[in-house]
């Protein structure tokens, strides 16, 4: 069905670990790479988390790749061809990335206007924000009223992981050498968090269970700051882990948790056994406010 003239479509890429929709008014996914020597795969569509933690395991070195302008360019053409005026791409931390880069380049050739925001976050910190945009612009609300949701939601939320080991993301240039060989030389259970678009070692913790108990604790003390918390739990080849987390968080917070695994771009970095929590405020002015 052709879209109402007057909409305003929201891209978003596959970092943002967004589960299914079935929401014609849903974020349109741009897939991110996974790349192994000479082959690269598009995740969500060429390649799954769990395949990517099988390589892992197996002892392959991955790396990633933004998407090509033209991926971009060929979204941003069919939403006008369905009849969008004008498109906000939301898109993880350009510290991280180029994809915010690639998108914006692509949106100024493109034949309606494209606002690239730059949410400095990832997986469902970046997915909430770009769910709440979509439901902005389905309310009617302009572009630019869009992006400011995007950004609003996007610096509300908080990030916390822990992975096995450090080495993935140390070898990707997402941490710093030094930090990964202080969580490695301790024998200790990092627990990094997302702060103004950049990893960063938020605590060491002695064990598995103290750290995602520490988890909890952070979770649950950022929820308590939100009027609508949204909660999401990622995993990386640990699903029971995560269920139980989900439980946890379900029973703090009074918030049905988003369960997905982390994307499989995310997941070449994190390595096998990653867990993470996100929480973001969801109610806030912009969301209440009617047009």
């Amino acid at each position: 069905m052709p879209l109402d003239p007057a909409t305003v479509r929201v891209v978003t890429d596959s970092t943002a670990c967004l589960p299914a929709a079935a929401d014609d008014a849903a974020p349109v996914v741009v897939p991110l790479r996974v790349v192994s020597g000479e082959e690269a795969w598009r995740e969500g569509v060429d390649i799954t988390p769990e395949e990517v933690a099988a390589r892992i395991a197996a002892g392959e070195r991955l790396s990633t790749s933004q998407p090509a302008p033209e991926e971009f360019a060929s979204v941003y053409r069919d939403l006008a061809s369905q009849g969008a005026r004008a498109v906000v791409g939301v898109h993880l931390s350009g510290a991280l990335s180029g994809t915010v880069e690639v998108a914006a380049s692509a949106g100024h050739r493109a034949m309606i206007p494209v606002q690239a925001v730059d949410s400095r976050t990832v997986a469902m910190a970046l997915g909430f924000a770009a769910q709440e945009a979509a439901r902005c612009a389905a309310d009617g609300h302009d572009a630019a009223t869009v992006a400011a949701r995007a950004r609003e939601v996007a610096a509300s939320s908080t990030t916390v992981f822990l992975v096995d080991s450090l080495d993935h993301l140390r070898r990707g240039g997402r941490l710093s050498a030094p930090a990964a060989a202080i969580g490695t030389a301790l024998g200790v259970r990092p627990i990094l968090t997302v702060r103004d678009g950049r990893l960063e070692m938020a605590q060491r913790v002695r064990t598995r269970k103290a750290a995602t108990d520490r988890l909890v604790e952070l979770a649950l003390r950022s929820a308590e700051a939100c009027a609508r918390p949204g909660v999401a739990v990622h995993h990386l080849g640990a699903p029971e882990r995560a269920a139980e987390l989900a439980d946890r968080l379900r029973l703090g917070t009074g918030a049905e948790p988003v369960v997905t695994p982390v994307s499989a771009v995310l997941g070449a970095h994190a390595g096998p056994g990653a867990l993470a929590v996100v929480v973001a405020e969801l109610g806030g002015p912009s969301r209440a406010g009617s047009r």
